[in-house]
């Protein structure tokens, strides 16, 4: 059985390297194309590589990109919206995922190796946890990205907020649209002011609005303020509409939207305390009951 699974195992790999390599699977004129185009709309600086394990890493993640792009496979929208909001770039994210994949695949194998060894456990069973192991470490790795990424989110909300009171300040104070906002982003140097600053200065050189750069921001990273903010300002410039007093509500909105928010939050966290001090008194219950218990049925 060993044998017929490493035969299998280098027969698909030696299919795996001539679909690979044969140019009839290779690369199109509309996938170097749509390529062109995401990298183009991208637009975000790449992380550098801090250490010899993340320059690998972000290598084996950009020969893993390229041959998707090469097939038009693009991630799903989700992943690539929490990747914007991290400022992560999709090599070093499809890098680190297949790092950890191959290290879900190969840690069951070491940890039952004594045991093989010594003949207490099949080798087929390693295999298939290591299948297990690798759809695992992929999906914690998933799981792990959206969850900093809704609470990075959650952070640059609450900077749009104050973003949008102090463009009305400006506003109120006769600057103009694009003075406004450069001037609002350039008061502290946060994550999310510093990203709103590039965002503008971006659009200053690429020729285009800063607004419609904010509102592609907003796409690319799901905050639905920033768009509504970007749409505000564009009414501003366009049809002369006076919104100021629209951003100083859109910004007290907001607030009370992630005041509510946050009592949500601490009540779950209430219940979830709530349902732990529960069992702990179910198990303690049952631990002076047990004795009892145990001298009338005879155990």
């Amino acid at each position: 059985m060993i044998w017929i699974l490493l035969a299998g195992a280098i027969a698909g790999t030696g299919v795996w390297l001539l679909i690979g390599r044969s140019p009839a699977f290779g690369a199109t004129a509309a996938s170097e194309l749509a390529r062109l185009d995401a990298e183009r709309r991208r637009g975000l600086p790449r992380p550098v590589a801090a250490d010899e394990g993340e320059s690998r890493s972000l290598k084996l993640g950009t020969r893993v990109a390229t041959a998707l792009a090469d097939r038009g496979i693009e991630l799903p929208i989700g992943i690539r919206s929490d990747l914007a909001v991290m400022n992560r770039s999709v090599e070093s994210h499809l890098g680190n995922t297949l790092i950890v994949a191959i290290v879900g695949a190969f840690a069951p194998a070491l940890a039952l190796a004594p045991l093989m060894l010594m003949g207490y456990v099949s080798p087929v069973l390693p295999m298939w946890l290591a299948i297990v192991g690798a759809l695992g470490g992929a999906a914690i790795g998933q799981l792990q990205l959206r969850s900093e990424a809704n609470d990075r989110r959650r952070d640059f909300r609450h900077v749009v907020s104050a973003f949008l009171d102090l463009v009305s300040m400006n506003l109120a104070g006769g600057r103009g649209v694009p003075e406004g906002l450069s001037a609002a982003a350039g008061v502290s140097q946060g994550w999310g002011m510093v990203r709103l600053r590039e965002t503008i200065e971006n659009a200053r050189l690429q020729g285009i609005t800063p607004w419609s750069a904010l509102g592609r921001l907003g796409d690319e990273m799901k905050v639905e303020e920033l768009r509504d903010l970007a749409a505000a300002l564009a009414l501003v410039a366009e049809d002369g509409a006076k919104v100021r007093d629209s951003l100083t509500a859109r910004a007290a909105s907001m607030r009370q939207r992630e005041l509510a928010d946050s009592e949500t939050r601490a009540q779950e966290r209430s219940q979830s305390m709530l349902v732990a001090q529960l069992l702990l008194a179910a198990g303690f219950l049952v631990f002076l009951i047990y004795p009892a218990l145990a001298g009338i049925v005879g155990l």
